[in-house]
């Protein structure tokens, strides 16, 4: 897990150094297309439209699209960092002991039945003692 964990990591270096982006190309409110590029393309989905502007002086072409850009910065600063896990014996052997080995034989396998078994003399009647009764 340890060694995933570290390769996509150091993927995720390598991609916020080179200029990997995803670049999303919206045409008014609804995405059209999407993509990874190198550095900041201009994607175009072939559509321009004309919004005739309110003062008829204004002929300027305005577009209803829109490129959005992602991309991971790092810093240059960046250390390795280190951390050292200390677990306790005890826990460690409790857990090996109650998830890695534990077994499905917890029931025994004969049933055994206490025919011979006679229960102790009650000293004393305790329904009446705690004034228990069932109705």
């Amino acid at each position: 897990m340890q060694k995933i964990i570290s390769i996509l990591l150091t993927l995720l270096m390598l991609a916020s150094s080179s200029g990997v982006a995803y670049a999303k190309h919206y045409c008014g409110d609804y995405e059209m297309l999407s993509e990874i590029t190198l550095g900041e393309k201009d994607l175009s989905c072939g559509m321009v439209m004309e919004i005739p502007a309110c003062d008829q002086e204004e002929e300027d072409e305005h577009t209803c699209c829109d490129n959005q850009y992602t991309k991971v910065d790092t810093d240059d600063t960046f250390n390795k960092s280190t951390f050292d896990v200390n677990l306790n014996q005890d826990f460690v052997l409790a857990f090996v002991s109650v998830f890695v080995l534990r077994s499905v034989d917890n029931f025994p396998s004969e049933n055994q039945f206490f025919i011979a078994y006679s229960p102790p003399p009650v000293d004393r009647d305790l329904h009446v003692l705690y004034e228990t009764f069932l109705i």
